[in-house]
C-alpha cells in the first residue's frame, strides 16, 4: 500500500485522539446496540426529506442509513423490508454490503451459500455473534471440530430476523471478544408492526449443475391486542448443489527436490512439499528433446485428480416471541430454533504423485513393496514448468467419501424493560442456547496398480486430461480396498445474563448527559468428541457372506461402474473423467452400517475434550450531546471489565496411555472506549473512535489434547490451556456526507494494532516423544501403502527412525492492519422518468497487514524477501438497483483480492494463495398487489472458480498452479410472496 494511506493513518490517530480529549456533556446514544428494537418498518419514512416515497429494498437501505447516522461509533446495519421480507435469501449475503465486510460461502458443503463474515481483513475468529445482546455460538457444515469462535450463519433463515447491527468500533457496553467486530442479529417481535402481519413465501430452487429442484417456503404471523402481541414464523429450506473440478491437494513439487529424503538424512524443509521420485532410469523413460534436469526440476502436483461432490441440503427454522407493552414496562420472551443437515456424497481420482517411490532400483507396482517411481513416457513442460503428458508405473486412487452434517440450534431470551421515569430506565435479560452439530465422514479408497496414465492440465487447468488405456469404470481393474469411518461431535451451550442501569441526568434538548450502567455473566460449555468406526465396520457380515477385512478384493463386487450421481462436466475437455468406478452410499452407509459403528466406537480421547469459559464483566459508560458554536458534538466514553475463567477437562497421554486432566486458568481484561460524532454542517459528519477490545483463542488451540489433522501426514497438534487472549487497540476517523436524502458518501481510515497474536510453532519431534498411536496413521504417512499402521510398519518404513512434526499454539505475534473503507449510497431521483428508480450502494475497502513477532515473509532460495499478506489487500461490494410501480430489480457484485498466509519455504519457492473471488447475484420482482408478488432470485450468475494456488512470485508464471479448483454451478429460485 502506497505510503499516502501510512500519512492518512496518522491523521486518523490525530483525529481520534484529538476527538476523545475533547470536552464531554453527555447523551445517551440514540439507537442502542444490542437490544434495540428493529425500527417500524411499517411506519418509518426518509427522515431528511418528504419528497421521496420509500418502499421495499430502497426503504430498508434508507432506515440502514438513519440508524447509521444517528449513532455515535461505527456502525452498519442491513433492516428487513417488513417482517419476514429480509433483503437476501442469507443473512450474512446481506452483511457483504457493508463495508470491511468479507463474506465466505459455504466451502464445507459446496454450496452457494454465505456461511461466515469476516470483518476488516480479521477472520470470522474475530467477530462475537449475538442474537437480542446475548452471546451465541453454533456450528455448521465442514467446520464441526475445528472448535473455532467462528460464528455460521447458514444455520438460520434469513425470514427469521428483523434486523442486523454490526459494531465495528468498540463500545464498553457490547460484548467483549470481537476485535474485528461485533455482529448483532434482532429476531422480530409483534409490536415492531402497528397492525396484523400474515406473510408468506413459496419458491422453488434450481440449481444448474446438479439440475436438481428443491422447495423453500416462509409463515410469519404476527398481532396484537391491546398490551399483548404475539409472532410465530416458520421457514423451510432445501437445496442441491453439485460441485466439480481439481486438486492437487498440497502443492507442487521437483523430482529433484522431492527425491532427496530417499537418499539420507537431508535439513528440514528443503525437500519440497512432498516425497516423490521419477524414475529417469528405467529403460522405458523417453524425454524427448528434453534434458533429464529439465525434466527432473519441472513440477507436478501432489495428485492429479478429479474432484466432485453432490450436497442436498435440508434447512428449518421457527421463530417466536411473547409481548407486553405498557406505558413503563415492556417484556418479551423471544425463541428460535433451527435445524441444518446435510447430505454430502464426494468422490476423488486420480493418480497420486507423492511418496511414489520407497527405495532405488526396483520395479514394485506404486505404493508397495520397494516402488521404483514414475517413469515418464512421452512428457512436456509448458512454460510454467509444469511437467505433463504420459506417464508409466503410475496408480489410480479413488475415494468414495460420504460425509453427513447436522446442527440443531435453540434459543431463548426473557427480558425485561422498565421505566422508572423519563430519566431512568432499568433493562434486564437472560437467555440460554444450545447447539448440537456432529459431522460424520466415512469413506473407502480404491487402488489401480501399475497402468499408464496421461495427465495435461494445458486444455483446461479446472478440467485437466486424465486418460489412461486401462478402464476407469470397470470394478475388476481396483484393488486393495481400505476404509476409513469417524464421527465427531461438537456442542455448545451459552447461559448470560445481563442487566443495564440508564440515567439521564440532563436533557434540554440541545445538550444531554447519561450514564450508563450494567454488568453481565455468561457461561459458555464447549464439548467435543471424535469416535472412529472403521474397525467395527471392517467386521460387518456383508451380504454375499464374509467381511470387508476378510474378503480382500472381493469387496469390489459391490462396486457400481459408474458415479453415483451422473456424468460430470468436463469443462469441455473429454479427456476429463467425467464418469468412474465407486462405491453408493447404500452400500458405505447401510451395508457396512458406517454411522452406526461410529457411535458404538469409544471415544477418541485425543480429541475428546470440555471447556467451560465463565466471564464476568460490568462496564461503565458515559454519553453526551453539546452544541458547539452551532454544531452538535455527541459522544461515549467508557470502560468495560471482564474476568475470565477458564475450565478444561481433556486428556493427557502419558506412557501411552490416556489419563483424565483439568486444568484452570484465566486472566482479566481492562477495556477502555470512546467515540465522538461531530456535525460539521448538517450534513457533514466527523467521527472518531478509539479503545481497547480482545478475542480469546480458538478452544481447539486452548484445550485440545492430540489431534491429528489428516491420517495420510505425519503431524499432530496439541493443546496450549496458558494461551492468552489476544488485544487490540483500535482507531477509526471517519468522514460523512448526507448529500441528498437518503444519500451517502464517506471516507474512513481505521488501524488495529493487535498484540499477543496466537502463532502455530511447529517443531520435528521423535514419533515416540509424542505419545502417540500409530494406528491414529496411515502407512502413507510414513512413505508406504494405504491402510492403518503398527508400530513395525512404521520403524520398518523409517529405518527405526520415526519422526513427527509437533504444532502447538502460542502467543508470539504482533498484528497491525491499516486500511481505508469508502462507502457511497444514492436514489437517482433526479433522473427523468422511468429512471427515477434507479439506486446504487457500494463500498470499498483497503487493508495493508505488517506482522512483527513471527515469521510472516516468504524466504526464496536466492535470498529475496516477499512479505506476505494473510487479508485480501482490497474489497469491494456494488449493488444496483431499480424500483418504480410494481416492478423492482436488484443485482449485487461482490469482489475480493487474492491472499495469503503464514508459510515456510521448503525449496521449492512456491506461496500459496486463496484467488481472488467475485460473486454476482440479482433478485428480480414484480408485485400484482398486496397478496402476490412475483420473484426470481439469482446467486452466483458466472459460476465464479473458487480456487487456491500456487505462484512463484520471482516468476511470472500466473496462477496455473492450481488446487481445489471447484465450480458450483448457479442456483436459481423461482416463486411468490405477498402478505394479507
Amino acid at each position: 500500500m502506497g505510503r499516502s494511506l501510512f500519512i492518512g493513518m496518522a491523521s486518523a490517530h490525530a483525529i481520534a485522539l484529538a476527538l476523545v480529549a475533547a470536552p464531554a456533556a453527555a447523551q445517551t446514544e440514540p439507537a442502542a446496540p444490542a437490544a434495540a428494537p428493529a425500527s417500524d418498518p411499517q411506519t418509518t419514512a426518509d427522515a431528511t426529506s418528504e419528497d421521496i416515497v420509500v418502499t421495499g429494498f430502497r426503504r430498508s437501505l434508507a432506515e440502514a442509513l438513519e440508524l447509521k447516522r444517528e449513532a455515535v461509533g461505527i456502525r452498519d446495519s442491513i433492516v428487513a423490508e417488513d417482517i419476514g421480507k429480509f433483503p437476501e435469501a442469507n443473512v450474512a449475503d446481506s452483511m457483504q454490503r457493508i463495508p470491511g465486510v468479507i463474506l465466505s460461502r459455504d466451502g464445507g458443503a459446496g454450496t452457494n451459500e454465505g456461511q461466515r463474515v469476516a470483518i476488516r481483513g480479521l477472520s470470522s475468529d474475530f467477530v462475537v455473534t449475538t442474537l437480542n445482546g446475548a452471546p451465541v455460538r453454533t456450528t455448521s457444515a465442514g467446520s464441526v471440530g475445528s472448535s473455532s469462535r467462528a460464528f455460521n450463519y447458514d444455520v438460520f433463515p434469513s425470514e427469521l430476523f428483523g434486523r442486523v447491527d454490526v459494531y465495528k468500533s468498540p463500545l464498553a457496553n457490547l460484548e467483549e471478544g470481537g476485535i474485528g467486530g461485533n455482529v448483532d442479529l434482532q429476531t422480530p417481535r409483534p409490536f415492531d408492526s402497528k397492525d396484523r402481519v400474515f406473510r408468506y413465501t413459496a419458491q422453488y430452487s434450481y440449481n444448474d449443475q446438479s439440475e436438481k429442484w428443491r422447495p423453500r417456503g416462509s409463515l410469519i404471523v404476527s398481532d396484537h391486542w391491546g398490551n399483548f402481541g404475539v409472532l410465530f414464523g416458520a421457514a423451510y429450506a432445501k437445496t442441491v448443489n453439485e460441485r466439480s473440478g481439481f486438486q492437487s491437494t498440497g502443492g507442487y513439487n521437483s523430482s529433484t527436490l522431492g527425491r532427496r529424503p530417499y537418499y539420507g538424512s537431508v535439513p528440514s524443509n528443503t525437500s519440497g512439499p512432498f516425497q516423490f521420485e521419477l524414475n529417469l532410469d528405467s529403460p522405458l523413460a523417453n524425454l524427448g528433446n528434453l534434458t533429464r534436469a529439465q525434466v527432473a526440476n519441472a513440477l507436478l502436483p501432489r495428485f492429479y485428480r478429479v474432484y466432485t461432490s453432490n450436497t442436498e441440503r435440508e434447512r428449518m427454522g421457527f421463530v417466536g416471541s411473547v409481548q407486553y407493552k405498557s406505558g413503563r414496562f415492556e417484556a418479551s420472551i423471544d425463541g428460535i430454533y433451527s435445524k441444518l443437515a446435510d447430505q454430502m456424497d464426494e468422490f476423488t481420482f486420480g493418480v497420486p504423485v507423492r511418496n511414489s517411490r520407497t527405495a532405488p532400483g526396483t520395479t514394485a507396482i506404486p505404493g508397495t513393496g520397494t516402488n521404483s517411481g514414475i517413469i515418464p513416457l512421452d512428457v512436456k513442460i509448458d512454460q510454467y514448468n509444469n511437467l505433463y503428458g504420459t506417464f508409466g508405473n503410475t496408480s489410480i486412487i479413488g475415494e468414495s467419501f460420504f460425509r453427513d452434517f447436522e446442527t440443531k440450534f435453540s434459543y431463548g431470551v426473557a427480558r425485561a424493560k422498565y421505566d422508572f421515569s423519563d430519566q431512568v430506565t432499568l433493562q434486564a435479560q437472560g437467555s440460554i442456547s444450545k447447539s448440537r452439530a456432529w459431522q460424520s465422514g466415512n469413506r473407502i479408497v480404491s487402488n489401480i496398480y501399475g497402468i499408464t496414465t496421461t495427465y495435461d492440465p494445458t486444455v483446461n487447468v479446472s478440467y485437466p486430461t486424465i486418460t489412461s488405456p486401462t478402464s476407469f469404470t470397470d470394478p475388476a481393474n481396483f484393488r486393495d480396498p481400505s476404509l476409513g469411518f469417524s464421527i465427531q461431535r461438537e456442542d455448545d451451550t451459552v447461559k448470560s445474563l445481563r442487566s443495564v442501569l440508564d440515567w439521564t441526568v440532563v436533557d434540554t434538548g440541545d445538550s444531554s448527559m447519561a450514564f450508563k450502567v450494567g454488568g453481565s455473566y455468561v457461561s459458555s460449555l464447549k464439548s467435543r468428541t471424535a469416535q472412529d468406526g472403521s474397525s467395527i465396520a471392517r467386521a460387518a457380515t456383508l451380504p454375499n457372506g464374509g467381511t470387508f477385512a476378510s474378503s480382500g478384493n472381493g469387496v469390489f463386487q459391490y462396486m457400481d461402474p459408474f458415479l453415483q450421481y451422473g456424468t460430470l462436466n468436463n469443462g469441455g475437455n473429454a479427456g476429463y473423467p467425467s464418469n468412474f468406478a465407486t462405491f453408493s452410499r447404500d452400500f458405505v452407509m447401510g451395508t457396512l452400517g458406517a454411522n452406526e459403528a461410529n457411535r458404538q466406537a469409544p471415544r477418541q480421547l485425543n480429541a475428546t475434550y470440555e471447556a467451560e469459559e465463565r466471564v464476568k464483566s460490568a462496564f461503565l459508560e458515559t454519553s453526551f450531546k453539546l452544541t458547539i458554536g452551532g454544531h452538535e458534538l455527541r459522544g461515549d466514553a467508557g470502560i468495560r471489565y471482564s474476568d475470565t475463567e477458564t475450565i478444561i477437562n481433556n486428556y493427557t497421554n502419558l506412557g501411552g496411555a490416556f489419563t483424565p486432566n483439568r486444568r484452570n486458568g484465566g486472566y482479566q481484561n481492562w477495556l477502555p472506549s470512546a467515540s465522538l460524532a461531530f456535525d460539521i454542517t448538517p450534513k457533514l459528519l466527523l467521527r472518531g473512535s478509539i479503545g481497547n477490545t480482545v478475542t480469546r483463542g480458538a478452544l481447539n488451540d486452548i484445550a485440545g489434547s492430540i489431534v491429528v489433522p489428516n491420517v495420510f501426514n505425519n503431524a499432530v497438534t496439541v493443546g496450549n490451556p496458558d494461551l492468552r487472549p489476544q488485544v487490540a487497540t483500535t482507531y477509526d476517523a471517519v468522514l460523512e456526507w448526507y448529500f441528498a436524502p437518503a444519500a451517502l458518501v464517506s471516507i474512513g481510515l481505521f488501524e488495529k494494532d493487535i498484540t499477543d497474536q496466537p502463532v502455530a510453532v511447529t517443531e520435528d519431534v521423535p514419533f515416540a516423544a509424542a505419545g502417540l498411536d500409530p494406528s491414529y496413521f496411515s502407512c502413507a504417512a510414513f512413505g508406504g501403502p494405504t491402510g492403518t499402521c503398527t508400530l513395525a510398519q512404521v520403524n520398518a518404513l523409517t529405518n527405526n527412525n520415526p519422526r513427527i512434526l509437533r504444532t502447538i499454539v502460542q502467543n508470539a505475534g504482533q498484528l497491525k492492519l491499516r486500511g481505508l473503507e469508502a462507502a457511497y449510497q444514492q436514489n437517482f431521483t433526479f433522473l427523468p422518468k422511468p429512471f427515477d428508480g434507479l439506486g446504487l450502494t457500494s463500498s470499498f475497502t483497503l487493508i495493508d497487514q505488517q506482522q512483527k513477532g513471527i515469521d510472516y515473509n516468504f524466504v526464496l532460495t536466492n535470498g529475496s524477501v516477499v512479505a506476505l499478506q494473510s487479508v485480501p489487500k482490497y474489497t469491494y461490494s456494488i449493488t444496483g438497483f431499480y424500483e418504480k410501480g410494481p416492478f423492482s430489480l436488484r443485482g449485487s457484485y461482490n469482489y475480493r483480492s487474492k491472499t495469503g498466509g503464514a508459510q515456510r519455504n521448503t525449496a521449492n519457492d512456491e506461496i500459496s494463495y486463496f484467488a481472488a473471488q467475485g460473486y454476482l447475484d440479482a433478485t428480480v420482482a414484480f408485485k400484482i398487489n398486496d397478496y402476490i408478488e412475483l420473484r426470481v432470485d439469482a446467486l452466483n450468475i458466472t459460476n465464479e472458480n473458487t480456487y487456491t494456488f500456487y505462484q512463484n512470485p520471482s516468476k511470472s508464471v500466473g496462477e496455473t498452479h492450481r488446487d481445489n479448483s471447484y465450480f458450483n454451478g448457479r442456483t436459481f429460485s423461482f416463486g411468490i410472496r405477498g402478505k394479507f
